[in-house]
């Protein structure tokens, strides 16, 4: 009878043993595919193909359906790099525009736990970096599905041109790397669910670009179901736009992003698309290329119109949103400057509006130039965005809007220059990926925010609020109480931080919104 006892039991260990395991094997659409431990509670599936390579003749076109596999596909090694300029650690070799994959960090021990998704979309400007730089496992651990997305970048991502409009059949082009974006949450809704997630509960959350990305994706039509809240680091959509290639704080339409393409073109000195399309990416999108700017357009098809109308109109879609920007954003753009060269950048940019610009932003030093250049970058590229998106969206929507402020002192940062006073753009970043959380001795400030912060973002995943078990209460936004949370030394309720900035900012936005609306009424 022990003998009977002992191996039930033992058999029943066993079998707990096999379940507690993480979900190394799957089967997606295309395929079986495995991947590899991370300890013993993550499974990492580090390139899982999403999309056919869009190469050769898929150049310059949607994304196109991945083709299947025989076999088990091992996802033990990450996708190439999108092409992009070289630079200190990352060579031509390691880049490919065969770059559509995906990685999946799982804490799922069974495809039927329906764990909360969240769909990470890196930054960079639109040109640069890597879906792989992390997987976010501390999110993970704490019980989300981690899918991080790579998308193409540069011209090879974001050019327009009228040849390809015409060749396109629907009268658009451009933003081909927001439909890879797209393309990636509808695999994520047929495929999710094999990892152990939940695809009717999927958070997109993104820093600067990858912000950006978020917010188009909370407007476009054609993202509608495909996510169910959305976290932004450092980004929003709502400048005005024209029918001129972008500008600082103002975007191009398809007519202006065509102008910019066929520029490109004459740059390369090629006559037509098709001698583009045989080009190296690297002489497309490479460090010596000598031209650059490439960025989302309003093409009338994934971005239908400037987003501060369609949000004021309630055009977009309603999902439960943190908006989040760091305190001295700009301390990683901004540069010595001579105070004469300051000013002539200021009127440049601000026109008629440039006096008022120089009392909000003084630059009569040298060192004030270079916190005037800082802030007045931070407000127009992040702050300014941010505050569009949740002040709109507490007006017109129903669902909420929660606004947080990043303002932790920290020696650690990604911006060099000693003169930076706050959170500079980028540093966000260590908060989530364990840089802090691994050194609680050496940081004990911004890894006990690091803690709030993932908490928050994980009960947000969760649940589409924030709020949970020992955190401060945090409030959707109400422009008229103390409702952003501020993260510094714990986290704490304020008002809307920069508002005289700010509010400046927004009267400037508005001048210059009205005046590119009466020129394409002409």
């Amino acid at each position: 009878m022990r003998k009977y006892l002992f191996i039930l039991v033992f058999g029943l260990l066993g079998m707990t043993a096999a379940q507690s395991q993480p979900l190394l094997k799957t089967h997606v659409e295309t395929g079986d595919v495995e991947g590899v431990a991370d300890g013993t509670t993550l499974a990492v599936y580090k390139a899982i193909p999403y999309a056919a390579p869009p190469v050769g003749n898929l150049r310059w076109k949607a994304p196109q359906p991945a083709k299947p596999w025989q076999g088990v596909r091992v996802c033990d090694t990450f996708g190439p790099w999108p092409p992009q300029p070289v630079r200190q650690g990352l060579t031509p070799d390691m880049m490919s525009e065969d770059c559509l994959y995906l990685g999946i960090a799982t804490p799922a021990t069974s495809a039927d736990d329906r764990l909360p998704v969240m769909v990470w979309i890196h930054g960079g400007g639109f040109q640069t970096e890597h879906y792989g730089g992390d997987l976010w496992k501390y999110l993970a651990l704490r019980g989300v599905v981690i899918v991080s997305v790579e998308y193409r970048t540069g011209a090879l991502g974001f050019m327009a041109h009228p040849e390809l409009t015409k060749e396109n059949g629907e009268g658009h082009s451009g933003n081909y790397g927001l439909l890879d974006q797209i393309f990636a949450l509808q695999w994520v809704q047929r495929n999710i669910a094999n990892f152990g997630g939940d695809p009717s509960n999927v958070t997109i959350f993104g820093e600067s670009a990858g912000a950006i990305s978020c917010s188009i994706l909370c407007a476009s039509p054609l993202a509608k179901g495909l996510f169910h809240r959305c976290i932004s680091q450092s980004g929003g959509s709502f400048a005005p736009w024209s029918d001129q290639p972008r500008s600082l704080g103002l975007d191009a339409s398809q007519k202006g992003a065509e102008a910019q393409g066929l520029a490109f073109q004459k740059h390369l000195k090629k006559k037509s698309l098709k001698e583009l399309r045989k080009m190296d990416s690297q002489a497309l999108c490479g460090k010596d290329v000598g031209f650059g700017g490439f960025w989302p357009c309003v093409d009338g098809y994934v971005i239908c119109d400037d987003q501060y109308r369609l949000y004021e109109r309630g055009e977009y879609n309603d999902v439960p949103v943190i908006v989040m920007t760091n305190s001295d954003e700009g301390a990683l753009f901004s540069h010595s400057i001579k105070p004469e060269d300051y000013e002539k950048q200021i009127r440049g940019i601000f026109g008629s509006y440039a006096d008022e610009a120089l009392k909000t932003y003084p630059g009569s030093t040298v060192d004030e130039a270079f916190h005037g250049f800082g802030d007045a970058f931070r407000d127009m590229g992040f702050a300014w965005p941010s505050y569009a998106w949740v002040s709109l969206q507490a007006k017109t929507g129903k669902s909420p809007a929660y606004a947080a402020f990043l303002a932790q002192p920290s020696t650690r940062s990604f911006s060099p220059d000693p003169r930076r006073r706050g959170v500079a753009h980028a540093d966000d970043i260590l908060y989530l990926n364990g840089e802090f959380l691994n050194q609680p001795d050496k940081y004990p400030a911004e890894s006990a925010v690091a803690e709030i912060i993932q908490q928050y973002w994980v009960n947000f995943a969760k649940t589409g609020n924030p709020n949970g078990k020992g955190l401060p209460y945090w409030p959707s936004f109400d422009d008229s109480k103390p409702t952003t949370m501020q993260f510094s030394n714990g986290a704490s309720l304020i008002m809307r931080p920069n508002r005289e900035q700010i509010d400046f900012v927004d009267r400037y936005y508005k001048a210059k919104r009205e005046e590119t609306e009466s020129q394409r009424k002409r």
